[in-house]
């Protein structure tokens, strides 16, 4: 054998490695594909996912869905085959992963932030709908999240209201976090909350924890309702860009008739306390879940009305919601006349050329 030849022989395992190597070695990417969507009108599990206690329901046809981006996890780092095979699919995205998450955040701080952010725009989207039906609802500060293995874990709940820690009244975050800084440490401290419609008194033990006082909650904005609402989704969705469509949801739910007309709506889009709709990412798989679901309009939020416009849809129209009330008057508008014209996506692109 030539020494040219040997030389051959040697370098094509060295080549296959090398291949394998670039193939599979972890990449700085995050890619975006279309997920599930729910039907927040109808059920899950047997229970309605829309639950109301103390006032009447009507359960009536038509789909208002939920739309989710499967997302590759923080820490997860994707190879060059997963990135190519997302980056031909015109239903996904990659996106640079530092674009996406912190460098050092992992999968567990992801996930809680996520359910803290899906707690929080629950509670804001039935403010929004309880408000627009004219209930009165009162602002608050609740438990938005209870840390795992920290003091609090057993003892305090999410959505348990705050009115008193060590003595103090609560009406801010700040307040809470005052209170626990000024306790001492391993000695119980009394939260003052209401549960259920009911005041209890729990005792917490404060501890430190890397340097900091801790008992281990995430204090925030919340809201006291006159009757009792809730939302029953899976727990693996989270974020707060279902807001919009949970409001809608509840909303459709505490009145008479079908707000769809019997059809399929889906949408997407965070809502705050003055029913402002704010934009999201993963607009563009949202999209093509919704088209799959054969959802015939999709709602979108102003700001991503020129991304959302480049998706793959079919025939389902994009519809402009620039607040929460202007959704629900265009829904009945079309559910009325299928023809009637709708804030369009399309117009808001060539007003803005």
């Amino acid at each position: 054998m030539s020494q040219r030849t040997l030389a051959g022989v040697l370098a094509v395992p060295l080549l296959i490695a090398l291949w394998a190597v670039a193939i599979f070695a972890p990449l700085p990417y995050v890619t975006y594909e279309p997920g599930m969507t729910v039907d927040v009108l109808g059920s899950s599990g047997g229970e309605e996912i829309v639950q109301v206690d103390g006032r009447r329901t009507y359960r009536d046809e038509g789909e208002l869905h939920l739309t989710t981006v499967l997302v590759s996890r923080p820490q997860t780092r994707i190879n060059l085959f997963e990135v190519m095979t997302a980056w031909i699919d015109p239903d996904a995205a990659v996106l640079p992963y530092a674009a996406v998450y912190p460098d050092n955040q992992t999968a567990e701080e992801s996930e809680a932030e996520s359910a803290m952010q899906m707690t929080s725009s629950q509670d804001t989207a039935t403010a929004l709908a309880l408000t627009e039906l004219g209930y009165e609802v009162s602002e608050v500060v609740e438990v938005l999240q209870v840390t795992e293995g920290l003091p609090a874990d057993g003892l305090l709940k999410v959505r348990d209201i705050l009115l008193q820690v060590g003595g103090t009244e609560i009406t801010t975050a700040q307040d809470v976090v005052t209170a626990v800084d000024a306790a001492a440490v391993d000695e119980p401290l009394e939260f003052v909350i209401l549960r259920g419609g009911k005041e209890k008194l729990v005792l917490v033990t404060p501890k430190m924890v890397e340097g900091d006082k801790r008992v281990g909650i995430a204090p925030g904005p919340g809201y006291r309702f006159p009757f009792d609402v809730s939302v029953q989704v899976d727990p693996n969705i989270g974020g707060p860009s279902a807001g919009l469509v949970f409001a809608l949801s509840i909303y459709d739910t505490l009145t008479p008739g079908s707000m769809t007309g019997g059809q399929v709506v889906a949408g997407t889009g965070t809502v705050d306390e003055e029913g402002n709709v704010g934009a999201i990412g993963g607009v563009q798989q949202k999209i093509a879940a919704a088209r799959d679901t054969g959802a015939e309009i999709f709602l979108v939020p102003p700001g991503n009305c020129k991304e959302a416009l480049l998706a793959p849809r079919g025939d389902m129209e994009l519809v402009r919601a620039e607040t929460m009330h202007v959704a629900v008057e265009t829904i009945e508008a079309w559910a009325e006349d299928p023809d009637t014209d709708l804030p369009s996506c399309e117009t808001d692109e060539s007003e803005s050329q």
